[in-house]
């Protein structure tokens, strides 16, 4: 259904048009101040600036990990690939234990956790933090790059997983 662009636009019809937004997926991740991994699926990250190396994440209020990533001093952006699906489900899961099985490492020098086999992580330091509606924008320099040769993308897209396989 048509959406009059005049009238307000509610959450509902929002969230309908942002659903036919196919964005990667990602896996951010961070240390709480007990030393324990946090971490959630991330479709909103984007780059923000070459120099200095910066991008952005967006971080709901509502989010198990908002706590640990409004408190961290750093955080890295795991790049998935078609095959991480499962991960990135899992990492949407609640009252589960996010890291297990999936062979996260630590980034030797801040004990960051890292997906070993993601397509590329970024290890960042916090930037900023700018509260925007019900999400905060988690501004990150980018520190530090990992990179695992060329695989397709994990996308969200309708609220499903894809690959560009099957766009293509």
């Amino acid at each position: 259904m048509a959406q009059d662009t005049s009238t307000p636009v509610d959450g509902h019809t929002f969230r309908e048009a942002m659903a036919l937004l196919a964005a990667p997926l990602t896996i951010v991740a961070t240390r709480d101040a007990h030393g324990h991994r946090k971490g959630f699926t991330a479709s909103a990250v984007t780059s923000v600036s070459l120099d200095p190396p910066l991008l952005l994440v967006g971080l709901s209020n509502d989010s198990s990990c908002r706590a640990a990533l409004t408190a961290a001093a750093g955080f890295t952006v795991n790049v998935l690939g078609s095959h991480h699906a499962a991960a990135a489900r899992q990492f949407a899961s609640r009252g589960v234990d996010r890291f297990a099985g999936l062979g996260f490492e630590d980034w030797t020098g801040t004990d960051l956790p890292y997906l070993a086999d993601a397509a590329a992580v970024l290890h960042c330091r916090t930037a900023d933090l700018i509260p925007v509606g019900d999400h905060h924008l988690l501004i990150g320099e980018v520190t530090g790059v990992r990179t695992h040769g060329v695989t397709e993308p994990l996308l969200w897209h309708r609220r499903g997983f894809h690959s560009t396989r099957e766009v293509g």
